[in-house]
């Protein structure tokens, strides 16, 4: 597999127009300027989103498995390694995990007794 073209954020940033429409969806860039009058939100909810990390909004809306299908041919590219976000990793250290779990554990007890 090719590697992707990396961009900056204030690089995506720049593409914020409806002639020019980026955004980010989990720290990769996609150029959905074609796509605009074609999506079932309408385009004014991509336009929200020009040049931004759209992330959230995208989780938020619960895209059904053919919508994140489609938008793979839009994708230009992904952010430099330096500016992506960082995945919580919280659950998986073994304080917190074992906490977590004893607390847990003591929650089903006395509910489920």
């Amino acid at each position: 597999m090719a590697s992707l073209k990396q961009f900056s954020r204030a690089e995506v940033a720049k593409h914020n127009t409806q002639q020019d429409l980026w955004f980010i969806i989990d720290d990769k860039v996609y150029d959905v300027t074609e796509f605009q009058n074609e999506h079932p939100g309408g385009e004014e909810v991509l336009f929200e989103s020009a040049g931004k990390d759209a992330t959230n909004e995208f989780n938020d809306v619960g895209h059904s498995t053919d919508a994140k299908q489609q938008m793979k041919q839009f994708l230009v590219g992904e952010i430099i390694e330096a500016e992506r976000k960082k995945k919580s990793k919280e659950t998986d250290t073994p304080s917190s995990s074992t906490s977590t779990g004893s607390w847990l554990g003591s929650l089903k007890a006395k509910l489920f007794g």
